[in-house]
């Protein structure tokens, strides 16, 4: 066993995973998993630069995960930042303030690594499992990015394109610095537009409809997931691997584009940091399937951070 570090930053949210991996036995034991919405990504559709109170914000989270490292005695650390950090002007200003609190240089990675982590995470514990068919598509909706891989075992086809929650939130739903609640029938097919467009792109790469497996991963998916069990909160344990069939996603997100700040933040397994980009988030998860013609979703919570705790491993 090794026991390794590793952290996610993505547009809206920072993650860790500390485990003991076992690369001979594809065994991978939990020790510490948590996840912090930073919103590194505030801004930086428009501006191009992460914003000073965005970079304080996930700085400060680096600092709790330095601290849960350094008491559970990580050997191996690896930082791999996406999205947000990808796009941005002054990315070394991230670089090293992460170096200077962690020790390690984040290493910002490219839209298709970044598809292969996914994959590698997610699909990894469903070998040999007989309900589920390959080709997988493993689709990873993120805060700036959303990511495609199809595979079975390999991978055949592996993009990255720029449709995330918070992309496509700040994109067409702010107004004035407030979020649109709800958005009009306007808004709402501009979304629809980049994220049929996205799709187009990603078609070029990737062969969507091969897939037999559609499996959907990060906070848009999982908290989808939640809402669609009814939890009184958010379970990890009752998420991981559960289905939603197209019909209920399609009516879960139908509601969230009607929906209230007041009333989506009611919702008991919604987590504060994603009222405001869950339709979004939704919505490009039923166009996903209307594209494939998906019958259901399988939601893992294992993703990128899982294939890159291996990667060190």
């Amino acid at each position: 066993m090794t026991r390794v570090a590793a952290v996610d930053c993505g547009t809206n949210s920072i993650r860790l995973l500390v485990a003991d991996a076992d690369p001979a036995t594809g065994e991978l034991v939990e020790l510490d998993r948590r996840m912090i919405i930073v919103r590194l990504g505030q801004g930086v559709d428009r501006t191009g630069r992460l914003a000073p109170e965005a970079l304080e914000r996930t700085f400060a989270a680096c600092r709790e995960y330095a601290a849960v490292i350094k008491e559970l005695g990580a050997e191996r650390i690896r930082f791999v930042a996406t999205s947000a950090s990808r796009d941005a002007e002054n990315r070394e200003d991230f670089v090293r303030g992460v170096f200077d609190i962690l020790g390690v240089e984040p290493e910002v990675i490219s839209g298709d690594r970044e598809a292969e982590f996914s994959f590698t995470g997610a699909t990894k514990e469903l070998t040999g499992r007989t309900d589920l068919t390959t080709p997988y598509l493993v689709v990873d909706i993120g805060g700036g990015s959303t990511e495609f891989v199809v595979g079975d075992g390999r991978v055949r086809g592996a993009r990255s394109v720029d449709i995330g929650c918070v992309r496509l939130t700040e994109r067409h739903l702010v107004r004035d610095g407030v979020v649109v609640d709800p958005p009009g029938p306007e808004q709402i097919a501009a979304i629809r537009a980049d994220i049929e467009a996205a799709l187009d792109l990603a078609e070029r790469d990737v062969p969507l409809r091969e897939a037999h497996t559609l499996v959907g991963l990060a906070g848009s998916v999982t908290t989808l997931s939640a809402i669609a069990q009814d939890l009184p909160a958010y379970d990890s344990a009752a998420i991981h691997h559960s289905r939603i069939a197209h019909d209920r996603v399609r009516e879960i997100t139908e509601w969230l584009l009607r929906s209230t700040h007041a009333e989506r933040e009611a919702v008991p397994s919604m987590h504060p940091g994603r009222v405001d980009v869950i339709a979004a988030g939704a919505l490009v998860l039923l166009s996903i399937m209307e594209r494939i013609g998906a019958t259901e979703v399988v939601v893992s919570e294992h993703d990128i951070l899982d294939g890159i705790a291996w990667s060190v491993a």
